[in-house]
């Protein structure tokens, strides 16, 4: 009866002290000055409608070309650094699971023993009691620091907070990986069209070899003519090699973003195509809604929730730590000894009977009066750690804005680039044309096929790179605005197969799932 009254006093001691209220700051999201609009929201480039999450979340496919669509579902399936992200959440997940632990007994152990005893004959031995005997215990004990000042339910704020942080992580890891994918495909194809080009323009360089040797052959031009067209020509061919080594360098790299070792790519990026074009008009939305699409924003939000909750932490240990104690078990010493002399330890019957119960229980109070500072400094260093990461997510939120509006130009002023870098090479063609028709007939020197042609040379492949620039830049604009993450929710973390690994290894409950 006595032990049920004591449980009963405990649980409402429990019940009391679990609704106070926690101690530190409640986080509140930092505010930020955003413009209302793009300087560039004018533009007929730039649709007045504030929402198109299909275009956002699968931006990748605006572009219409199905490698580049097949890239992307390889890269979200086997880069590895994604995974990494991937399997950070999954340790975000346990260590919330331990630190949610905290709030409930933080010791409980069951043990048991048996030990022999003998004591020195020789020693002094006043009381007379046994030298030789067993000693045999099995019991339960438990502490219990009650979270009075919600010291652990702040930990598990900035727990549950960190976990939202990895997740976060991992969304930004997938925005870059899809945006790196895209670039690196087009910078393929950029390169596959210049060495195209090249060759192209070493043939023409090479007929007007051949029509400058035959003129001095003639006598009818210097030598002059066939060394200024060999020179052209050797140019030109050196580009080749060039562009090839940085061919294979982004087809290494995108080998690597695939998961796929250097040099092993689909058989679908074999056949050269096209540079992949831009739409002429895209949506980008208002700034405000940064907020919510760019996952690197929600991390600094997330992280500076869970240096919030570390305030609570922190400033929970100025306060006296109350905790509940005790501990139940059967304990039996036994000394019985045989007809030889010796000593029988087998007979423990005496262990479960109801004279060796023993109980303690009852509540204890630990105050650290006298830390002279260190646990006020301590609550100091949480708060300004705290006010750092405020100030990062402000800065964090104005650097994602910048980078929306630099995006946004380059978009713009790229396709006006390459509209005026189509027509020059429509104009150095037609000169080439002419060029070399006025000096087969003798009307003009080879200094105006030579100029001719290398100008055509430089516009072409100028244009190429311009031509690219327009899709780099459109890249560059939907990895600022954040898309890409949310088809993360359609797919897991990581693939089935390191999660079959996983508990094969460990018991991981359903904390995969």
């Amino acid at each position: 009866m006595k032990l049920l009254n004591t449980a009963t006093c405990l649980l409402g001691m429990c019940m009391m002290l679990g609704g106070c209220v926690a101690v530190g700051p409640d986080f509140k999201k930092p505010e930020v000055n955003l413009p209302e609009r793009w300087q560039e929201a004018d533009t007929s480039k730039l649709p007045g409608r504030t929402t198109c999450r299909e275009d956002i979340t699968i931006w990748w496919t605006v572009f219409n070309d199905s490698v580049l669509n097949s890239l992307v579902e390889k890269a979200l399936n086997q880069n590895l650094t994604l995974q990494i992200a991937g399997l950070r959440i999954f340790e975000a997940r346990a260590e919330l699971g331990f630190t949610t632990g905290s709030l409930y007994p933080q010791q409980q152990r069951l043990q048991a023993g048996a030990s022999r005893v003998t004591s020195s004959k020789n020693a002094a031995n006043t009381m007379q009691i046994d030298t030789n005997y067993f000693d045999y215990d099995v019991g339960f004990d438990a502490a219990w620091e009650l979270d009075f000042w919600g010291r652990y339910r702040r930990a598990v704020e900035a727990a549950d907070a960190s976990l939202h942080a990895s997740i976060a992580d991992y969304d930004n890891a997938m925005v870059a990986l899809v945006a790196e994918v895209a670039r690196t495909y087009i910078l393929i194809r950029t390169l596959e069209k210049r060495i195209a080009l090249a060759r192209e323009n070493t043939e023409i360089q090479q007929r007007s070899l051949e029509i400058a040797q035959r003129r001095f052959k003639g006598g009818m031009v210097t030598e002059l003519d066939v060394q200024q067209a060999m020179a052209l020509l050797k140019n030109t061919q050196a580009l080749v090699p060039r562009f090839g080594k940085n061919l294979q360098e982004a087809m290494n790299a995108l080998s690597v973003l695939l998961g796929l070792p250097p040099g092993e790519l689909p058989e679908e990026l074999v056949d050269s195509r096209v540079i992949p074009m831009a739409p002429p008009q895209i949506v980008v939305g208002v700034p405000a809604e940064l907020l919510r699409r760019r996952p690197d924003i929600r991390r600094a939000e997330m992280l500076a929730t869970a240096q919030c909750g570390l305030i609570g932490v922190a400033r929970a240990d100025l306060y006296p730590h109350f905790t509940l104690i005790g501990s139940i078990g059967l304990r039996a010493s036994k000394a019985s000894f045989t007809k030889a002399g010796g000593i029988d330890g087998s007979n423990f019957s005496d262990l479960f009977s109801s004279d060796s119960l023993q109980l303690f229980a009852g509540p204890s109070i630990c105050w650290d009066i006298f830390n002279y500072g260190r646990l006020g400094n301590r609550v100091r260093v949480q708060d300004a750690r705290f006010q750092q990461l405020i100030v990062q997510y402000q800065n964090t939120v104005l650097n994602a804005a910048r980078e929306v509006e630099d995006a946004i130009v380059g978009f713009l002023r790229s396709q006006d680039e390459n509209a005026f870098l189509k027509s020059s090479v429509q104009a150095s063609k037609r000169a080439v044309d002419i060029s070399l028709l006025q000096y087969r007939e003798g009307l003009v020197d080879y200094q105006r096929v030579l100029s001719a042609q290398s100008f055509l040379t430089r516009q072409q492949d100028q244009q190429t790179s311009a031509s690219s620039l327009v899709a780099l830049n459109l890249i560059s604009l939907y990895k600022a605005l954040g898309g890409g993450w949310e088809i993360r929710q359609e797919k897991g973390f990581v693939s089935k197969k390191i999660k079959k690994e996983m508990r094969q290894r460990t018991d991981w409950g359903d904390m995969l799932d």
